[in-house]
């Protein structure tokens, strides 16, 4: 199957073709055509498998295919966990609507309110979101969500782990009753389906990401080891090359800041990540890291959800997760587009239930 049987239009071809895809992933190959055709969507799909080209591509088409005369107003509404996820989205619908713009902005906490403000005043036809700060504008009447014809929630299980449960209610009762609903999560827990009840109508289901799977080519590694001594085995890989480049994970924002302190003194180019750094320190410590300048980015779960990094050869579990699906979540940042991976999990004796 190839991406001209899908239904797309010849600007949208093109676009996929500037990115060198050929073939779609099994969620856009059966996502894109239910979107075209106006369905509602529950999809299970993991970071990395081409699911944010399976809601943005038909959205675009559908969006152009529907536009009227007068002025650009919102018609779109993608409400996502984080900052970086969103402007993850955000970017993906430039690229995939370069022949075929649409009007879009981002929203979320850490930028200036009136910024944001002078965006939604210019005009656009797709708002990308974080819910608390969409909920800030709702209540400032600087955001009119009543004309939204097409919402997606994108990692909507990552927004309820994080207790945004409430306040994706309060945006659903802004939004028509008569839209086309999306959502996207990595696992289908209760909690999902009791959302996706109460938001879906007569949806297609696709899961292309069963629950609880890793991704294929992750190779997946354990190395027991005292608690202690974590640090200097990570510094031993890090220095003798076993790792090149890694992503990461401690369970808090105080472990991620003391060891990528640690590892510095160690001589390990190393930065942290998290909920308490400003997006602009967040956007240089990516930024460094992508770029090769720093070998390791260390990141706790919620900071990490989103970041869109190509060819990452490492993930490190510095310390294991509580949840089965944020161990999926957190090495599925590897081995992502079919490309192999490694993960890697040091684990004290004190873990052992968790692994």
């Amino acid at each position: 199957m190839t991406f001209d049987t899908l239904g797309l239009r010849p600007e949208s071809l093109r676009a996929i073709a500037d990115q060198g895809y050929t073939d779609p992933t099994p969620v856009q190959a059966q996502a894109i055509p239910a979107i075209l055709r106006g369905r509602d969507l529950l999809a299970g799909a993991q970071t990395g498998t081409g699911k944010t080209a399976a809601f943005v591509l038909p959205m675009i088409e559908t969006l152009h295919a529907t536009r009227g005369p007068g002025p650009i107003k919102l018609r779109a509404l993608v409400v996502v966990p984080t900052r970086e996820l969103a402007l993850q989205v955000e970017q993906s619908i430039r690229t995939y609507g370069a022949h075929r713009p649409v009007r879009s902005t981002t929203i979320f906490g850490g930028m200036r309110m009136d910024r944001q403000v002078r965006a939604l005043r210019a005009g656009v036809e797709v708002v990308v979101a974080t819910p608390g700060r969409l909920l800030d504008h709702v209540r400032q009447r600087t955001i009119d969500l009543r004309r939204v014809e097409i919402l997606v929630l994108d990692e909507a299980d990552r927004m309820l782990d994080m207790g945004f449960i409430h306040d994706i209610k309060r945006i659903l009762q802004q939004l028509p009753a008569e839209r086309q609903s999306l959502l996207f999560s990595a696992t289908f827990n209760p909690r999902i389906r009791r959302l996706a009840e109460d938001l879906l109508r007569e949806p297609l289901s696709i899961d292309a990401a069963p629950r609880n799977a890793a991704a294929a080519p992750v190779r997946q590694v354990i190395h027991p080891v005292d608690r202690s001594r974590k640090r200097h085995l990570l510094t031993h890989m890090l220095r003798g090359r076993e790792i090149e480049q890694a992503l990461v994970f401690t369970r808090t924002k105080r472990g991620a800041n003391r060891l990528a302190e640690q590892l510095g003194k160690d001589g390990i180019r190393a930065a942290a990540i998290h909920g308490n750094k400003s997006q602009s320190q967040r956007v240089r410590a990516l930024t460094a890291f992508k770029k090769g300048h720093s070998q390791v980015l260390v990141a706790t779960d919620i900071a990490a959800r989103g970041l869109d990094i190509e060819s990452l050869p490492h993930v490190v579990n510095f310390e294991l997760p509580n949840v089965p699906e944020d161990y999926v979540h957190r090495i599925g940042r590897s081995g992502r587009a079919g490309e192999a991976g490694t993960a890697i999990s040091l684990v004290a004796v004190e873990e052992q239930d968790l692994m």
